[in-house]
């Protein structure tokens, strides 16, 4: 049986919410990717160009430090990565986390929150942030996503 991790980034608490209840229903361990600086609201604050996370988008090199490196990523074969939608991409964060384990032969199953867009090119953004892996779209949990969506996903993957 594989062993599966849901590891996730969230600022405003939905991709946590989220997370949590995959992890749930996938009986899988659980992650919180954190920034070694927490983001504050006016950090997040996508239509001031100059605020944090404008300036990290604006720049696809940026890579936010964590907080820790200690996800067992190394004890899992599949791994559920979670994150919010920004910009039509993963926050630069996501391939920090990314460049910071070996994913070498490990499965990676993208899945993020949204206001209403869909994964755009994240997937693009992040594959060459993990050579050796197998990174698949999941899915994109919009608006007011609730635990049967969630569950029914999960369960669908046979995995």
């Amino acid at each position: 049986m594989k062993k599966k991790l849901v590891a996730y980034f969230s600022c405003s608490g939905n991709t946590a919410n989220a997370a949590k209840m995959l992890a749930e229903a996938l009986n899988a361990d659980i992650y919180e990717i954190r920034p070694q600086l927490s983001y504050t609201p006016a950090d997040l604050d996508w239509q001031d160009k100059q605020s944090r996370s404008s300036v990290e988008m604006q720049n696809r090199a940026s890579r936010p430090p964590l907080a820790d490196t200690d996800a067992p990523v190394a004890a899992h074969d599949i791994i559920f990565l979670g994150f919010p939608i920004w910009w039509y991409v993963a926050p630069t964060i996501i391939n920090t986390f990314l460049e910071a384990y070996d994913f070498n032969d490990k499965t990676i199953i993208l899945f993020a929150t949204s206001g209403g867009s869909g994964f755009g090119k994240a997937l693009d953004g992040l594959r060459s942030s993990a050579p050796g892996a197998s990174l698949h779209e999941g899915r994109v949990f919009t608006g007011g996503f609730d635990k049967a969506a969630i569950v029914q996903w999960a369960t669908g993957l046979n995995i």
